[in-house]
């Protein structure tokens, strides 16, 4: 039996671009509730309840989760806003 595998590759510069995202990671902590975390994700990061409990159940197992990509100006905004509540994180490019 022969079996045709194809090979999948990127569009010109998609790989470039997708490595070019910037990322806000959430830190785990042993101070911040739970719910006090899934709170911040959906107020800043607008997620929606579900989403934000899955971050959050990610962070707390994982020790840290993407919780937003984009534009670096928009996500400095964000971390300082996560910051300024008390809890940790990071932007990764």
């Amino acid at each position: 039996m022969n079996m045709v595998v194809e090979e999948s590759k990127p569009i010109s510069g998609q790989k470039n671009k997708q490595k070019l995202q910037n990322q806000l990671v959430l830190l785990n902590d042993d101070v911040n509730s739970f719910d006090y975390v899934v709170e911040t994700l959906i107020e800043i990061c607008e997620h929606d309840p579900l989403q934000a409990e899955q971050c959050a159940w990610i962070t707390h197992h994982k020790g840290k989760c993407v919780v937003k990509q984009g534009e670096k100006r928009k996500l400095i905004s964000m971390r300082r806003s996560i910051i300024d509540r008390g809890l940790s994180a990071e932007i990764h490019n």
